[in-house]
């Protein structure tokens, strides 16, 4: 049997595979993702690296959307809707999958539709507390739609939709490979933008960085956007600094699957947007976070995962609009106080759920 898995959110898409493989299963997966990570950028994605990693076929698809904003980009990507339809409609006839998988997104929607259109099963899943248009498309065509949080159940029918919660790697819990050694002898940070980085971020830890490492050791996860240069401009920050400070910063521009869970198991806060996957990690971590929401995200969905965290006790709020200095303010107070975050998360036990991979694959393949 062939599962076409596709979307926009990796993480859940890399638990599901991971389960897959821990069951033994005779499912052959077809991952249909982006080869480069933006249209301007010619670096191998992180999805792409880490489904090779897998043996698995991949099979690329450059899908345009609709933006709010206009400019020349949002009108090139508009262009590229009819192409990624097209593309869609040679995938789904090459490989026949017999049913799909979908983790949203405007990249999986023009292979929703033609899989709609060629009678194969379709499963989708929100990972988010505010869907977006291309979900709420994708769910028309939808055969069981599976959501993270039970607020949104009424963004979608009511007959098809469970609140599965949000598949979570298994990789986070294990240790499997350590990048670097980190002696812990002071608490440590670890600041993230996700797979592109974050380029906001990334200037406001440039300003305060000196200050950080008096304190604390900070592992920065920076990302590889050529545009921006900043893990360039800041490997020469780093070299600039005295050699006992120096010691105490990892600059990273990417960690894969095999590689987080020793950084996530060092990490006494994290720093970074609050994206549904990164919600849920830390959730099951219990993990205190510094959250920067993505000001544009869909619906301003990172604010509202950042402010369930932030009332619950189990973190703050950063706008990255605010002066740096206040960034620094806003971690040294958390640092002073990290077991009062840790000691909040029984107040979010109602957004976690176990075992959702096992979940979903028994719904995706249960005999109807």
């Amino acid at each position: 049997m062939k599962l076409l898995i596709t979307g926009g959110h990796l993480a859940p898409a890399l638990s599901l595979i991971d389960e897959l493989e821990r069951i033994k299963s005779q499912i052959n997966v077809i991952f249909v993702g982006r080869k480069y990570p933006t249209d301007k950028e010619k670096t191998l994605s992180l999805e792409y690296r880490e489904i090779s990693k897998k043996d698995l076929v991949f099979v690329s698809l450059e899908a345009g959307r609709l933006n709010r904003i206009i400019s020349f980009s949002s009108i090139i990507s508009l262009v590229k809707i009819p192409f990624g339809f097209i593309q869609a409609f040679f995938i789904i006839n090459k490989y026949r999958p017999d049913k799909i998988m979908s983790f949203g997104g405007y990249l999986a929607l023009p292979i929703v539709f033609w899989g709609y259109v060629f009678r194969v099963p379709i499963y989708t899943h929100e990972q988010t507390i505010r869907p977006g248009l291309a979900n709420k498309i994708i769910s028309f065509f939808s055969k069981k739609i599976f959501v993270s949080f039970e607020d949104i159940k009424n963004n979608f029918p009511f007959k098809k939709t469970y609140v599965s919660g949000n598949p979570v790697k298994p990789s986070i819990f294990k240790i499997n490979k350590k990048v670097f050694e980190i002696k812990k002898t002071l608490p440590v940070i670890y600041i993230t933008g996700g797979s592109l980085g974050s380029h906001s971020i990334n200037q406001h830890i440039k300003k305060i960085i000196f200050k950080l490492l008096n304190s604390y050791i900070v592992i920065h996860q920076v990302g590889d956007t050529k545009e921006y240069h900043d893990y360039e401009d800041l490997v020469l920050l780093k070299n600039k600094l005295p050699k006992e400070l120096k010691s105490r910063y990892f600059l990273v521009k990417h960690f894969f699957d095999d590689e987080i869970g020793y950084i996530y198991s060092q990490a006494d806060l994290v720093i970074g947007r609050a994206g549904a996957n990164t919600f849920f990690e830390l959730l099951s971590l219990k993990k205190p976070a510094l959250f920067i929401p993505l000001p544009w995200s869909s619906g301003r969905e990172q604010q509202r995962h950042a402010e369930i965290f932030a009332k619950a006790g189990c973190g703050e709020i950063f706008h990255q609009i605010t002066p740096s200095e206040k960034l620094f303010r806003l971690i040294s107070q958390m640092m002073g106080k990290i077991a009062y975050y840790k000691s909040n998360f029984k107040n979010l036990t109602k957004f976690y759920k176990k075992n959702v991979s096992q979940y979903l694959i028994s719904e995706i393949f249960k005999q109807d």
